[in-house]
């Protein structure tokens, strides 16, 4: 069990570090490569694309997991899991087409979100063989799916930069074509090695208690759907594309940010779902992990905050570093709570508290889209990413207060020294140094030091977190 979990993190590790650099020469090459307003149509059109689909899923994506490692037929869930995706994804782009009569005065920008949407809906289609697998804990087959699109997308954008041809039409072919082609592969790659055939068999019955299943999850899919792309849309719409240009600049390095989340938390599903399904954690080893977690999370922030303007500003030729620092440091520090978060929903989650969620979700949605109304508006972008941050500590705030597991909520303190060790780190470096090498290297030296003096980390972590598992 243990050797498979490591091969589980590692292959899942693996896809995410390739495809969040693919993703980082994507928007470095996209952001140099177009002026600031392209570059803010086409984060507008992903916005809404990459909303409207997530929205589309339903839910069904988590709960597909849950129910095949739960030990459900996972021929009966992927069958079921592509019909939902085939009727939804065909029916939403049929609309979109139609939309084409109603939106002839911005009909330019509409056929950019017309293309886009041809690669969504074929990354919609793939959906359900790449979750699949997940429950399956087929992680190896995961990475080989999932890293299709960016790396030939990165491919494809440095041809053309070196080509000097990275435009608008051109970019938006290289989108499309990455997106179809991860469908196709993806499809011979899970065929190949699962042997599932992707006949569908129509179960009326079964789908619609998928889709029962499903709803308290649907709630949390609108609602983080909305959460994690309002604000970008909210500025595109009502602010302009150039300032949107720089806030999903700077946002899209705080979603980078977060690898080391992104690389465990798939496997915490199923491996709470077991725990839940056998019994109860120890209560000492999830202390751990949320210290643990705390002191990666708070790293994360160190390193944002030091390198920012000294990296971005000659990396962006001066369009993204010092226009950004407020921003980035404000996004920096929702990086924590954000850890914190999905440890306590991973729980909830396997424990099939989804109602409890939604009402997590829905406090949120309320606190960030009232702060970004009324703060975007006033402050722009620093206004979303405060609206950010609010939304974070209320959804922190909320799954504490309903914590059943006392020992999580000491989370909070670890939360409060490593941000802070964190910050007087960075603080300290600024004030004493002006060369950036010697203020990079004595920020993570004070780090480590402030961590060990608060006993956030210790000798025996490493044995301790081998034996985790």
């Amino acid at each position: 069990m243990k050797a498979k979990l490591v091969k589980n993190l590692s292959a899942n590790t693996l896809q995410l570090v390739i495809n969040q650099l693919s993703g980082l020469v994507i928007f470095y090459v996209l952001s140099v490569g177009l002026d600031k307003n392209t570059f803010g149509e086409i984060n507008l059109a992903l916005a809404l694309m990459l909303t409207s689909f997530s929205i589309l899923a339903f839910g069904i994506e988590q709960v597909s997991v849950r129910k095949i490692a739960g030990g459900d037929s996972p021929q009966q869930v992927l069958s079921l899991y592509i019909i939902h995706v085939l009727i939804t994804g065909c029916l939403f782009y049929s609309l979109l087409l139609l939309g084409r009569l109603f939106f002839s005065s911005h009909i330019s920008y509409y056929n950019i979100v017309l293309l886009i949407g041809i690669g969504k809906t074929a990354i919609h289609f793939s959906m359900p063989f790449k979750q699949v697998a997940v429950g399956m804990e087929r992680f190896g087959l995961l990475a080989r799916m999932c890293v299709v699109t960016n790396l030939s997308r990165a491919i494809g954008l440095i041809v053309l930069s070196l080509l000097h041809l990275v435009n608008l039409q051109t970019v938006l072919f290289v989108f499309v074509g990455g997106d179809v082609l991860e469908l196709l592969t993806g499809i011979y790659i899970f065929k190949k090695e699962t042997g599932l055939p992707a006949a569908l068999q129509w179960n009326g019955k079964a789908y619609l208690t998928l889709l029962k299943e499903s709803l308290p999850q649907l709630g949390v899919v609108l609602i983080t759907s909305a959460l994690a792309r309002f604000d970008w849309i909210f500025i595109g719409i009502f602010v302009s594309a150039l300032k949107l240009a720089e806030y999903s600049f700077a946002y899209k390095v705080f979603e980078l940010s977060g690898l080391p989340l992104l690389a465990i938390a798939p496997v915490l599903i199923p491996w709470f779902t077991r725990i839940f399904k056998n019994g109860s954690p120890n209560p000492a080893n999830l202390k751990l992990l949320a210290r643990a977690e705390m002191v990666v999370a708070s790293f994360t922030i160190l390193l944002v905050n030091i390198c920012w303007t000294p990296f971005i500003d000659p990396l962006t030729h001066g369009k993204y570093g010092s226009v950004n620092e407020r921003t980035i440091f404000l996004l920096s520090l929702c990086i924590p709570l954000q850890y914190l978060c999905n440890l306590l929903w991973t729980i909830y989650f396997a424990k099939g508290q989804l109602k409890l969620i939604l009402r997590a979700f829905v406090i949120t949605l309320c606190v960030n889209i009232t702060c970004d109304i009324i703060l975007i508006p006033l402050y722009k972008n620093e206004g979303a990413a405060i609206a950010c941050l609010a939304g974070f500590i209320a959804q922190s705030i909320y799954y504490l207060s309903k914590n059943e597991i006392k020992v999580l909520n000491t989370g909070i303190y670890n939360l409060l020294i490593c941000v802070g060790c964190a910050s007087i780190s960075v603080l300290t470096a600024r004030a004493l140094f002006t060369n950036n090498t010697i203020s990079i290297g004595f920020a993570i030296a004070t780090f480590i030091i402030l961590l060990i003096l608060t006993m956030r980390v210790r000798s025996t972590d490493i044995k301790s977190i081998r034996s985790l598992f």
